[in-house]
């Protein structure tokens, strides 16, 4: 069972969507990852939300010019973006057993994202198999972006993953390094407890 199983049960998803709908209405800048892979790819790449959750940052690099796809694993989490937006593809996969052909989803991505701690949120052990199937979804020379905390204070349960390990999955499974930051923003990471890691699909042509 992966570790977000365990901490919701799959049933927060109104929840999940009710505590940033707050943050909205109290003037919170919630499009910081979509702005950051705008920045990234141009508008009409294809992107593939890889715990995509409510559909927050689908929704809004669909409203920037993207073709965009959610995956995840919450069916309450995909009934509330389904909700949302109704007209955007949204499928409900285990990241460690994805399989685009499998859900009549072409591959060959410019950019998969994956925010909102989602490999800290993995089963423990299943992370170079979520990499791997990742990178299987970009285009040679697509990027894969992961935003994930590293400490107790940027994580909701014990801290797992570490970046070297991360890079290490990369690695095996052809990505290369191309950049990492703080945050969304793009502020320089300085070895602080969040990070935001930019990886290319090595072109194998």
């Amino acid at each position: 069972m992966n570790r977000w199983t365990e901490l919701t049960g799959d049933t927060s998803g109104e929840d999940y969507a009710a505590r940033f709908a707050a943050l909205a209405r109290s003037g919170k800048d919630l499009h910081g990852e979509a702005r950051f892979c705008s920045a990234l790819v141009p508008a009409g790449a294809r992107v593939l939300d890889a715990g995509c959750g409510t559909g927050r940052v689908t929704i809004r690099l669909a409203e920037l010019g993207y073709d965009c796809v959610g995956v995840d694993v919450d069916p309450s989490m995909l009934a509330v973006a389904r909700k949302q937006a109704p007209h955007l593809p949204w499928f409900r996969a285990d990241l460690a057993a994805f399989d685009p052909a499998a859900l009549g989803i072409e591959a060959g991505f410019d950019l998969v994202v994956a925010a909102g701690n989602v490999f800290a949120l993995l089963a423990p052990g299943t992370e170079a198999t979520v990499v791997r199937r990742l990178s299987a979804a970009l285009r040679p020379g697509g990027l894969l972006v992961a935003g994930f905390g590293l400490d107790e204070a940027h994580l909701p349960v014990e801290p797992g993953l570490t970046l070297a390990e991360y890079d290490d999955c990369c690695t095996a499974a052809g990505l290369v390094p191309a950049d990492r930051f703080a945050t969304w923003d793009a502020a320089p990471y300085d070895g602080g407890g969040y990070a935001v890691s930019v990886h290319r699909r090595q072109d194998t042509r």
